[in-house]
């Protein structure tokens, strides 16, 4: 029987948490949690990319001992206008002050929330300095499985997952209370669902005109506009079964997905002798934060109570892979290896900024991907000068096509 939470945050010392990209939605659930607690976590860092007015709110609010616009040069007027304001930590500027927060040795503890591929140095930096990582920045192992995977085993760092897709998995895993998962060969499949998003029932032919309005217009979860546009196109999932791989080292064959409308059942393990295991709860991010950030005891999360009766159904259906083109994508990019799923990022990246930008119709990102993916060769993902490599070329590859007509990038 382990301890009352209660009474160990009371006696223990607060730990020092830094929150990478404090401004996002996960951010803020992460600082909500906190809030909730405040004997278990100080706020010894924040960071944003160039939000300095939203990064300013919540250094008055949290008072860290650093913030960090990653995204500006150092700018003497900031800095005054933060302290005349009234925060009373130290104003940093630009990557390398990202790169050095997220590996300060007198935080122990990193959310790592920072969207896309920018978010890989940072959460290189917090894994080879041994912190516990809470990682909700899935690129980091999309973009580099193998080498993060390899820098996790050599630093000692603990890495507990926040997406909640892989939290729920992490859960019904049996797992020590360092996090490090046992009895992994019995497990026969990892069953990942998804909403379906806005789109999941509309004609395809449809696709062609939705707006990034209506694709961010998720219907149960509160999220970043880029995130929001994955998980209509699928692309989301996809991320996320290479994240899964990784996390959980199952190979691809081995990892499903499941459309589960509902966002109730964030997934399941199916073990060798037919058991099946699944979490459950309110389409809220702060559960699987909270798990985190009080692993391995439960703490109070904000949510509200899951209310199965009032729910009434629970449905699960296979993706059409006619609808959700991306997925199938992930999948081939995941099986090729190397530095494919970086290329698969990279232009998955390119081509939501230029829907977002209404500078390419919705059915034209998974176009734009592949044409990416078949036009720059993946090759061993031997070190991170190979994956930012990929990354560029990619990028490059994507951005000519998104310049092109609409209808005419593939």
């Amino acid at each position: 029987m382990t301890s009352d939470p209660r009474t160990r945050h009371a006696t223990a010392q607060p730990r020092n948490l830094t929150v990478l990209g404090a401004t996002g939605s996960i951010g803020a659930s992460t600082l909500d949690v906190v809030a909730r607690h405040p004997g278990l976590y100080t706020v010894h860092a924040l960071t944003a990319h160039r939000s300095a007015d939203a990064l300013l709110g919540l250094c008055l609010r949290h008072q860290p001992r650093y913030a960090v616009l990653s995204g500006c040069a150092e700018e003497a007027s900031l800095g005054r206008r933060y302290a005349e304001a009234g925060f009373r930590g130290e104003l940093l500027f630009g990557p390398s002050a990202l790169d050095w927060i997220a590996g300060d040795s007198a935080c122990p503890v990193v959310m790592a929330a920072i969207v896309g591929a920018a978010g890989l140095a940072p959460t290189l930096a917090a894994v080879r300095a041994g912190k516990r990582v809470l990682l909700a920045n899935k690129e980091a192992l999309v973009m580099a499985g193998s080498l993060f995977m390899r820098e996790l085993g050599a630093s000692g760092a603990q890495l507990l997952p926040i997406d909640s897709e892989h939290n729920a998995v992490f859960q019904c895993l049996p797992v020590n209370d360092e996090g490090t998962q046992t009895g992994r060969a019995r497990v026969r499949r990892i069953l990942l669902t998804a909403s379906g998003g806005p789109f999941r029932s509309i004609p395809v032919e449809q696709l062609a005109t939705v707006t990034p309005q209506e694709a961010c217009a998720h219907p149960n979860w509160v999220m970043g506009r880029k995130i929001s546009v994955d998980s209509a196109t699928m692309m989301n999932k996809g991320l996320e079964v290479i994240e899964a791989h990784w996390l959980f080292d199952a190979p691809a064959d081995r990892i499903e997905v499941l459309i589960h409308p509902q966002s109730i059942v964030h997934s399941l393990v199916e073990y060798i002798d037919g058991s099946v295991l699944a979490q459950l709860s309110n389409p809220d991010m702060r559960v699987p934060i909270a798990h985190a950030l009080g692993f391995p005891e439960r703490i109070e999360s904000g949510a509200r109570e899951l209310d199965l009766c009032a729910i009434g159904q629970l449905s699960f259906e296979r993706p059409d892979e006619k609808r959700f083109p991306c997925l199938a994508l992930a999948y081939a990019a995941l099986r090729a290896g190397g530095t494919a799923a970086a290329i698969l990022n990279a232009a998955n990246e390119v081509a939501v900024e230029a829907f977002l930008a209404e500078r390419l119709r919705f059915n034209d990102i998974p176009r734009v991907i592949e044409t990416t993916c078949a036009g720059i060769d993946a090759v061993p993902a031997d070190d991170m000068d190979c994956v930012l490599d990929a990354d560029a070329r990619a990028r490059e590859f994507a951005m000519r096509l998104v310049r092109l007509p609409l209808g005419e990038a593939a």
